[in-house]
Formats: C-alpha cells, structure tokens, sequence
C-alpha cells in the first residue's frame, strides 16, 4: 500500500491506495473535489460536513442513474436475442418446408417424366397398328 497527499476544497488529506492505483485515486479525488466546490460556490450551503454530504448524494444519484441505464441496456439486449431466437426458430421450418416442397417438386417432375415416357410407348405402339 501507498500513500499519497491530496487536496479536497483546500483541505490536506494522507490517503492510502494499492499500488499502482494512484492514478485511480486522483482522479476519485478530482471528482469529489469539483462536485464539493460546486456545492461551496453555489452560495446555498457553507459548512464543509453538508457540503459533503451533498457531493456524496449527488455522486450516488450519478452512480445508480449509470446502473439503472446498464440495467436496461442488459434488459434490451436480453430482449433483442430472444427476437433474434424466435426468428431463427420460425426460419428453420420455413427452410424445412421449403426443402420439403423442393423434394415434392422433384417426385412430380419424375412422375411426370415417366408418364411421358409411357404415352411414348403407348403411342409407339399405336403407330405401328396404323
């Protein structure tokens, strides 16, 4: 663990972080900074305690407003694959008839070929008799 000084609203402040973290804490910091100076200069609100208490609210609003959307992205995501399977689901026996129709097609171009090949006899014969 290190330890760094930062500065929040001019106060000093040694905070602890595992190493390799610091650029993480400094940039926490910097956020928790600029949200309490914003409540300090709106003029509303003075003492340091609800100055924080406000930046931490605000920053926990942000925080479950982010959840809230990944939440619903999540949700969408999960509904769009579900179209995506029931598409797929009612592509399958339309490729199935399809192939299906294509092999009833072939059994009657046969049959047909076959018929024709009969009246050829047929007829072949009949010429014969004339």
């Amino acid at each position: 663990m290190k330890q760094i000084d930062v500065q929040i609203m001019q106060q000093s402040y040694v905070l602890t972080c595992p190493d390799g973290q610091e650029e993480r804490v400094q940039e926490a910091v910097r956020r928790v900074d600029e949200a309490m100076t914003r409540i300090r200069d709106s003029g509303k609100v003075r003492s340091r305690e609800r100055v924080a208490v406000l930046a931490a609210l605000n920053m926990a609003f942000d925080v479950l407003d982010r959840d809230a959307q990944q939440a619903h992205m999540a949700s969408a995501q999960a509904e769009m694959q579900a179209l995506m399977q029931e598409q797929q689901a009612r592509q399958q026996p339309a490729e199935e008839v399809s192939e299906t129709v294509r092999a009833e097609q072939q059994r009657q171009q046969e049959l047909a070929e076959q018929l024709v090949l009969r009246l050829d006899q047929a007829l072949e014969s009949d010429a014969r008799l004339l």
